[in-house]
């Protein structure tokens, strides 16, 4: 198994192509190692000291190290746990957390509807390029709130992507939007 790794914009994450599907069906992000349960890779990754968070997505890994680990230390060790898991024939997320209905999905219909094709079409394949997602939190009164994850999350020109680039595109094709702003 040849693993490719990528540096992302955001200095504190690294990307993984195993070469191979991570999830079939979204994302899913891992902030610390408890909320890692449902996810044997993740659980191994954060096995490792020094791995501050572990997002996976279509066909990547993203790892962030915390803000005293070493690339040059981490990276085989990253590596190494994950090509262990994909020989041990383990699930990367257990088959009880498979399937996750994004929140506000039944409001398709009109602004949500447009807002979130345009994510879905536009956006989120620019962030997954750089190892992370964006997830559609709500409409309100003209707000668009949105969540970044992976190597977006933390990363230094998140804020500026979101309020000039996400926020512009939304602007001029959805008129009703008046702002972007980010959910933590």
């Amino acid at each position: 198994m040849f693993i490719q790794t990528e540096a992302t914009p955001n200095p504190a994450t690294l990307k993984f192509l195993p070469g191979q599907v991570v999830m079939e069906m979204g994302t899913a992000n891992f902030t610390a190692g408890d909320d890692a349960a449902r996810s044997p890779l993740a659980q191994r990754l954060f096995g490792i000291a020094g791995v501050a968070g572990v997002f996976l997505g279509g066909d990547f890994i993203t790892a962030t190290k915390t803000p005293d680990g070493d690339w040059d230390a981490l990276k085989g060790q990253i590596l190494s746990a994950i090509m262990d898991h994909y020989t041990s024939g383990e699930p990367i997320i257990t088959e009880a957390a498979q399937v996750q209905v994004p929140e506000g999905a039944e409001e398709e219909g009109g602004v949500v509807g447009q807002i979130r094709e345009l994510i879905e079409t536009r956006v989120r394949p620019a962030v997954a390029q750089d190892g992370g997602d964006i997830i559609f939190h709500g409409f309100q009164e003209g707000i668009v709130y949105l969540q970044m994850q992976g190597a977006c999350s933390g990363c230094p020109s998140s804020s500026a992507t979101l309020k000039h680039g996400i926020e512009n595109m939304l602007k001029y094709y959805v008129p009703e939007v008046l702002e972007v702003r980010p959910v933590e």
